[in-house]
């Protein structure tokens, strides 16, 4: 079987805006929630969550998006680094990029793991905590925070 070719690489890493509300971020986010490659049913599973999280606060559903995505990026992470035979967890900024793909992920990962409520509700109510710095997607965060402090004192093993 021929291999698939690969995009330039200047269109690699940059989705096109989703149709909707024009952003980057909300494509990437549809990106990653699609699932066995049925990205219009993942597109409506936010879509539909952000009339709810209109409907709930009152609020722009994308400011509210933007603001919980911004809240629960994290700052700090431990990198595993090799040194004499001995692996330390060590402390490192993380990029600006990997902090948003973290966020998003851990967004979708904690909507997919409750039950008892379609996806689109449980997204929406984790996106909502996140906007007001509450429940695990922040305690999430917080974890990781709380591990390269921790840490702090293998810092000088950087790379």
């Amino acid at each position: 079987m021929p291999r698939k070719a690969l995009k330039p690489r200047e269109k690699r890493g940059n989705p096109e805006p989703d149709s909707k509300f024009g952003s980057i971020v909300i494509a990437r986010f549809i990106s990653k929630l699609n699932f066995a490659g049925k990205k219009s049913t993942a597109e409506s599973i936010m879509y539909d969550a952000f009339d709810i999280i209109k409907e709930k606060t009152g609020e722009d559903p994308v400011a509210v998006f933007n603001r919980a995505i911004e809240n629960i990026r994290p700052l700090l992470e431990v990198r595993p680094r090799r040194v004499g035979g001995a692996t330390y967890q060590v402390p490192m900024e993380v990029p600006a990029v990997r902090s948003n793909t973290l966020a998003i992920n851990w967004l979708i990962e904690i909507a997919r793991s409750k039950s008892g409520k379609p996806m689109c509700e449980r997204l929406a109510q984790e996106i909502i905590d996140a906007s007001k710095k509450e429940g695990a997607a922040m305690k999430k965060r917080e974890d990781t925070h709380k591990m390269a402090e921790a840490n702090k004192a293998f810092a000088h093993y950087r790379w």
